[in-house]
């Protein structure tokens, strides 16, 4: 049974580290000119459309967001589901990327394979000119030679401990917290 060892985040501390994502994205790119930010399911989804709306405060002009499911792309389905279909579920991404500069949203990187399984997605849709990756926590451990761009907390980690980032259109609340296995 999974034991809450430390909320690292409370919601203005995530809204403070959004903000910042959303500051550096536009520093690093320019502006928002032929930039699109898609959130992977789950969790990514409503932090991309909060980095949006940062985003169109900032610029006054809005991003397209879109939303990717990577679940046909992961390289573990048999170990995930042994015994059954996974359910997929809508990749909605209603622009085109080919020549965009594409920023993957996540909630948390832990070893690389879930970016992956997105990048694999995205070139499935088109040639973006750059894909780049905000994440709101990095925990470390990386499988892959993958790294986020944009970081909202480092936060080592063990590998017995889970990330759990809660977000009000899922959760009901919105925190960061660390559980012991």
């Amino acid at each position: 049974m999974a034991t809450l060892k430390a909320q690292v985040m409370d919601a203005p501390a995530m809204r403070r580290a959004l903000t910042r994502i959303a500051h550096e994205i536009l520093e690093r790119n320019g502006g928002s000119d032929s930039l699109c930010l898609v959130g992977i399911r789950r969790r990514g989804e409503p932090l991309a459309r909060f980095i949006a709306d940062r985003i169109a405060g900032i610029e006054g002009q809005t991003v397209p967001v879109g939303v990717l499911d990577i679940t046909l792309y992961r390289d573990d389905l048999t170990s995930l589901f042994p015994t059954g279909m996974p359910r997929v579920q809508e990749t909605r991404i209603p622009f085109s990327i080919t020549g965009q500069r594409v920023v993957l949203v996540d909630d948390v990187i832990y070893t690389g394979r879930t970016a992956r399984a997105a990048i694999d997605a995205l070139f499935q849709m088109g040639r973006p000119a750059q894909i780049q990756l905000a994440v709101l926590v990095d925990r470390g451990h990386r499988e892959l030679p993958i790294r986020a761009d944009f970081v909202g907390k480092n936060l080592p980690t063990a590998r017995k401990e889970i990330v759990a980032v809660k977000v009000p259109e899922i959760d009901s609340e919105t925190a960061v917290e660390i559980w012991t296995l």
